[in-house]
């Protein structure tokens, strides 16, 4: 029998390294031992990516985090972790802010961390990242052995290692390549970290789909609706093609006036028209061995479509007022949020135009098919916002993520990321001074909130300000039942009432969350036995 507690904890761990288990669910398995085992109230696994740490997995922290994006140089604590050749307790009266403050779960107000911990992972000989340990409670943390935190953190990697050499087997080298791509190339502006973030289904097809078709040289059309991210996935697409190192050049098809769209792509020579004073080369010359993104190509004049559609066939065009050809080697990705077929039958849109651009027809999700990737991108979203406003932590309570979920999204991501900005805005409108941790609540959106999400959104504010809880009772059980009943009701609507889907976006087992709804006073709306 085993009566060491940490090497009651390690067995199964080492055991997992040989059993075919999802990495989500290894990784779970190990920050779920480091709570049971350490003294904390949260642990994390991160990712080193460039300047960034991207969270892989947390226990104890908001699920938001998850979608959140660490700037190393806007994190001094990172960086004095990372910098450590092994593990590192920060002292507890440190004066550098905790990039975790007010995001443990589970505590109400303004919490900051008052004790952290942390370890760099290394697969092989090369830093892959970081494991940390935080603590509401300061000195909590003194009863850490750091050679416990030393073995856990080499478990990480063993486990990295173990996840890096399953996907080696399924995956050859280059596809490997090619799906890092996509988001080294999204990382390359360090001041805007990707917005591809998401861990539902129909996002995690969407990578799959972008890992495939980057790696071909087929013209692309995506469809979807305003603000889902086209770009970012012609951007994407764009990383993981052999094309990565040529430019990519962009054009919104919808913003230029139909006089001047010929110029555009084709470019002119001096005198073609009024104006004309110079020859000028046109977007498909400057995406010359690159690729060419259209956006809204629905937009097209009929005219323009078929000088378009001989470029995509032969790659030849000539500059307006010119009889010369010039031949480029362009991959064009278009987007639009027309449905194009429709089109074609009213006419307004070419067949033979529309055939030759959906060689490679992918559709991107609407917001409110994704789930819980919700909250992930207003975590990555809180994040840019409390970068930019100087605060040390801007955080959703639980009213306000009650909302997010229960929300239809209409504009999608970019409606997501607008109402993030203006809502943090709003927090801050007349406090004096400036509090260090903000929190967001459901009153400060701007869209319709049920009245029991509503009500539990004033709950929340009022404990996140002690004088106004202590003038106003709380019941914080009525409330967080409110939240719950809210958001099941919210998820089988909008998967029309199939428990299972609706378990799996809400992080649940079917059984566990037909348990809940019943609890709840939900059982009329129960699966039949």
């Amino acid at each position: 029998m085993i009566a060491n507690p940490m090497l009651q904890a390690l067995v199964p761990l080492v055991d997992d390294l040989s059993r075919e288990l999802p990495d989500s669910e290894r990784y779970r398995r190990l920050l779920d031992a480091m709570r049971a085992l350490l003294p904390c109230d949260a642990v994390a696994l991160l990712r080193l990516d460039g300047d960034w740490l991207l969270p892989l997995a947390v226990n104890g922290l908001s699920r938001d985090t998850l979608g959140r994006r660490f700037k190393i140089d806007e994190h001094p604590r990172f960086g004095l972790l990372l910098a450590a050749g092994g593990p590192l307790r920060i002292a507890a009266d440190s004066p550098l802010p905790d990039p975790y403050d007010g995001l443990v779960e589970g505590f109400h107000g303004q919490l900051e961390v008052h004790d952290c911990m942390g370890c760099p992972v290394r697969v092989g000989e090369k830093p892959w990242g970081l494991l940390t340990l935080d603590a509401l409670a300061s000195e909590r943390l003194a009863r850490v052995d750091l050679r416990d935190l030393q073995a856990f953190a080499s478990l990480a990697a063993a486990t990295v290692s173990v996840v890096q050499r399953i996907e080696g087997l399924a995956l050859r080298a280059e596809d490997e390549r090619r799906r890092a791509d996509i988001f080294r190339a999204l990382m390359a502006e360090k001041s805007a970290p990707p917005a591809l973030i998401g861990q539902s289904p129909a996002h995690l097809r969407l990578l799959e789909e972008i890992a495939s078709a980057g790696n071909s040289a087929l013209t692309v059309l995506l469809t979807g609706e305003t603000g889902v991210g086209k770009e970012l996935v012609a951007q994407a697409l764009h990383a993981a093609s052999p094309r990565a190192a040529r430019p990519l050049i962009s054009l919104n098809c919808a913003a230029l006036p139909e006089t001047l769209v010929e110029s555009e792509l084709f470019g002119h020579v001096r005198g073609a028209f009024s104006g004309a004073v110079a020859d000028r080369r046109g977007k498909f010359e400057l995406a010359d061995g690159g690729t060419l993104f259209l956006d809204e190509v629905g937009e097209l004049p009929l005219a323009v479509q078929a000088k378009l559609l001989r470029v995509l066939q032969g790659g030849q065009l000539q500059r307006l007022g010119s009889d010369r050809e010039h031949q480029v080697d362009v991959r064009v990705i278009a987007a639009t949020n027309r449905d194009l077929a429709a089109e074609v039958r009213d006419g307004r849109f070419r067949a033979d135009f529309y055939h030759r651009l959906s060689v490679y027809p992918l559709a991107v999700p609407p917001l409110r098919e994704r789930g819980q990737d919700v909250l992930l991108l207003a975590g990555n979203f809180l994040e840019q916002n409390r970068s930019r406003l100087g605060l040390g932590s801007l955080r959703l309570d639980a009213s306000a993520r009650a909302a997010l979920l229960a929300h239809d999204w209409p504009g999608n991501v970019r409606e997501l990321e607008h109402l993030v900005s203006r809502s943090a805005l709003k927090a801050l409108a007349g406090q004096s001074p400036r509090p260090r941790i903000v929190s967001l609540s459901a009153r400060h959106f701007d869209f319709p909130v049920a009245p029991e999400s509503a009500a539990a959104g004033t709950t929340a504010a009022a404990t996140d300000t002690p004088a106004a809880s202590a003038a106003t009772p709380v019941d914080l059980r009525t409330s967080t039942e409110a939240h719950q009943r809210q958001c099941i009701e919210a998820a089988l609507e909008r998967h029309r009432h199939n428990w299972a889907s609706a378990a799996r976006e809400l992080g649940l087992h079917r059984a566990n969350l037909v348990r809940l709804a019943r609890r709840l006073g939900l059982a009329g709306k129960g699966p039949a036995e």
